[in-house]
């Protein structure tokens, strides 16, 4: 994998991250307090800062073979857990994740909840909602950045990649102070799920002795593989679906008759 594939494949995959964090943060500032809401998210940076810290060394101290055979195997339980959510949203068998709907759904939650002064902080419920949503979207980024840096030798290519997804993203929510909803995030969704999948799948294969036909060239065909089955997938259970969906009004004319 070259520089430049690196750097997109951790910016793609940290921004949906990113606007799942910055739709809870714009939720907690907007209903409750701006500066509780900041301090929570400096506080969850913090932690993640030291996770980073604390993970990074040791990650790269690890054999190349073990640290492919494991970064394969977390990359495909991530990749092929967005992957399933992403085919079932495109053949209509689960809702499309709306990030205006999840705004709403936070905002009227952040609303409702009373108000409590805590450890020199205005608005507690702000501060933890708002910390909450970092750490927890955060450490997803971290796990992006640590697995793919490390495995790639260029953990600080693949922190600017994130850093530039938070900041792209960041900056576009709160100049709007509104939710990106406009941000495609189940074509997104898609896209990372088959990335990560067809990255978990090649270094795996590698970390457990395997050797692809032209090396890293493998992957030029093993991702589009990937994205085809997926795509295939939607189109039997769209068919499936609307099979399922028009079979009670044949039972319904049979009836009838």
């Amino acid at each position: 994998m070259n520089a430049v594939a690196l750097f997109v494949a951790v910016f793609l995959a940290c921004t949906v991250e990113a606007v799942e964090a910055t739709t809870i943060v714009l939720a907690a500032g907007t209903a409750r307090d701006w500066r509780s809401a900041l301090n929570g998210v400096v506080a969850g940076l913090v932690v993640l800062a030291g996770v980073v810290l604390a993970l990074g060394p040791a990650v790269s101290h690890i054999p190349i073979g073990a640290l492919r055979l494991f970064v394969g195997g977390l990359l495909l339980v991530f990749g092929l857990q967005w992957l399933r959510k992403a085919i079932l949203r495109a053949s209509g068998y689960k809702d499309l994740h709306d990030e205006a709907l999840i705004y709403q759904r936070e905002l009227q939650a952040a609303q409702a909840a009373p108000r409590e002064h805590r450890a020199g902080i205005a608005d507690w419920y702000a501060f933890t909602l708002s910390f909450k949503g970092v750490v927890l979207e955060g450490l997803e980024v971290a796990f992006i950045v640590l697995t793919f840096g490390s495995n790639q030798h260029n953990v600080p290519l693949a922190s600017v990649a994130a850093l530039s997804a938070v900041v792209v993203v960041a900056g576009a929510g709160f100049a709007a102070r509104a939710p990106l909803a406009r941000v495609p995030e189940n074509t997104m969704k898609f896209a990372v799920g088959t990335m990560l999948t067809g990255f978990g799948t090649f270094w795996g294969a590698e970390g457990a002795g395997a050797g692809w036909p032209g090396s890293d060239a493998a992957l030029l065909w093993l991702v589009p593989a990937i994205a085809a089955l997926a795509l295939g997938i939607v189109a039997v259970l769209r068919r499936t679906r609307a099979a399922q969906a028009a079979a009670p009004l044949t039972n319904r004319v049979e009836a009838v008759r």
